[in-house]
């Protein structure tokens, strides 16, 4: 028997210690607005949600401790290389910078830190539908690397602004065995 998945993910709470540093993140990460706000929670948008991100400053909030078990990280999703590009740009503009960026396969993905130490994914799919980005993860290449190729988000979008096309620069350099230890400690760090 297969549980009825839902049709969306609709929103992320995070509980923090760190109210207002983390809701200045979040508006200018996200580039978005308090659909409601008081001292002690944000719901946020940027689209037709009414929230996607809520933030909440609950009484007795302790750091996070960056080795325990729980959610590693949430994604949000761009259309185009272009786009996911333009907002690393603006971010890093602003102060903004990556923890890593990746070149997954089936995503190009740029990882981020919020104050609280939350890792957020920002991505595009690199195949035109699902099914072609799972096909290429049965592959030989994707078995000998399930974690992808790093790239430089600056040369990748001079080489854009120079004509080269999203096809191209989207698709993941073979590069071999790539590490999970070596790759998940620059993540980590």
């Amino acid at each position: 028997m297969t549980v009825l998945p839902p049709y969306k993910l609709a929103h992320v709470v995070l509980r923090t210690a760190n109210f207002v540093h983390m809701v200045n993140f979040y508006k200018t990460f996200l580039g978005a607005h308090a659909s409601y706000e008081t001292d002690q929670i944000s719901f946020l948008t940027y689209d037709e949600e009414h929230h996607r991100v809520a933030i909440a400053a609950i009484p007795g909030t302790t750091p996070r401790n960056p080795t325990a078990s729980g959610m590693d990280h949430v994604a949000f999703t761009y259309s185009t290389l272009h786009d996911l590009l333009t907002s690393w740009r603006q971010r890093r503009d602003m102060g903004v910078v990556p923890i890593l960026c990746v070149n997954h396969g089936p995503t190009v993905s740029i990882y981020y830190e919020d104050p609280d130490g939350n890792r957020i994914e920002t991505q595009i799919d690199a195949f035109k539908d699902m099914e072609e980005a799972t096909a290429f993860m049965k592959t030989s290449e994707f078995a000998e690397n399930p974690l992808g190729a790093e790239f430089d988000p600056a040369e990748m979008l001079a080489k854009l602004e120079q004509g080269e096309s999203e096809e191209v620069l989207i698709k993941r350099p073979n590069i071999g065995p790539v590490s999970f230890k070596d790759m998940t400690a620059k993540y980590l760090k």
